[in-house]
């Protein structure tokens, strides 16, 4: 068993064999096709857990070179929020501070793209009219470019800026899972392109992103569904664990955001980890567990690459990596 530094005292682990449980690649064959028909939610849901499936089996799912390996455990396993839970601040803004080095952007553009991630996050809720504001301009900025070129970046800008951003906590959390033979996926809003990056460097099974759609290579410039974000990250969950033969109710989940909700509740085991004051509240009200790795208990206040890590808005630059004004 892996030690938990944030727990408190009286809290117990997750077991991550689930005893005791009561309750991009759009262009990949079948990924637009499965998600025709449903509702924007669904089919961001749909098509990120066809994605993962896909990228699962080109890689090769889970080589078998470690003799001391645990058993597989093939009906349970753990799915991680990015933002805040598995990393400190947002994903998509250190890509984005990447991206403005390279001069991708201007710095203006990424003030304002933090300013617009600060507001969210303060006011607590999305706005869906001013995230679709931001996914268009996104959309509009990248469409044309390379699929590969922003996998490139994000390698780099990995090294850079978010390999030192990881809480050991959490990262031991996922230890866990894995080392009980469970599959442990990554599920944001935050591009699948760069979530697939994030999850490699952990040495994780895979992830659950937003779907842009490419076409020979290039992005289109249009999402497949919408951002993957509140219930579109249970939509995912759900068709992830349909294809993989997964038991939900053997399965964990963990976030810091109480738009999280839906994917917490599609799981035997809810677990907080940074808790968003909301998602703290629904947790003692639900009874899931918590962790906190943060010094203090209100670390949105504390600046701004502290307070990112709004699902909505990492998505609205989910397509085009990156916040450019027209």
């Amino acid at each position: 068993m892996v030690s938990d530094p944030g727990s408190a005292p009286d809290e117990v682990p997750p077991d991550p064999t689930g005893a005791g449980i009561e309750t991009g690649l759009a262009e990949e064959p079948g990924v637009l096709a499965s998600a025709t028909a449903l509702d924007s939610a669904q089919r961001a849901g749909q098509a990120s857990a066809a994605a993962a499936v896909a990228a699962e089996q080109a890689d090769g799912a889970w080589p078998d070179t470690d003799t001391d390996a645990p058993p597989p455990d093939l009906t349970a396993a753990a799915f991680f929020d990015v933002d805040n839970t598995m990393m400190v601040g947002a994903s998509i803004f250190h890509f984005a501070r990447g991206l403005a080095a390279r001069k991708f952007f201007t710095t203006s553009d990424l003030m304002g793209f933090a300013w617009q991630q600060m507001k969210f996050r303060v006011g607590g809720r999305e706005d869906k009219g001013g995230i679709a504001g931001h996914r268009d301009t996104a959309l509009s900025f990248v469409a044309g470019r390379p699929v590969e070129e922003v996998v490139t970046l994000g390698e780099d800008i990995y090294d850079e800026l978010m390999a030192d951003r990881i809480w050991a906590g959490t990262r031991a959390l996922a230890q866990m899972h894995l080392d009980a033979g469970q599959r442990v996926w990554l599920v944001t809003a935050t591009p699948v392109e760069l979530a697939r990056i994030i999850a490699r460097r952990l040495g994780l099974t895979g992830a659950l992103g937003t779907v842009a759609e490419s076409v020979d290579g290039l992005y289109t410039g249009r999402l497949v569904g919408e951002i993957l974000h509140g219930p579109a990250k249970a939509h995912a969950v759900r068709a992830l664990a349909a294809s993989e033969g997964l038991d939900l109710r053997r399965c964990t989940a963990y976030s810091d955001s109480v738009n999280d909700v839906p994917m917490l509740s599609a799981v035997g085991t809810a677990v907080a980890v940074n808790p968003d004051s909301e998602l703290r509240d629904a947790a003692k009200a639900r009874n899931w567990q918590i962790r906190d790795f943060r010094t203090g208990r209100k670390a949105a206040r504390i600046g701004v690459p502290s307070v990112l890590g709004a699902g909505a808005v990492a998505g609205a630059v989910a397509a085009g990596m990156a916040y450019r004004k027209r």
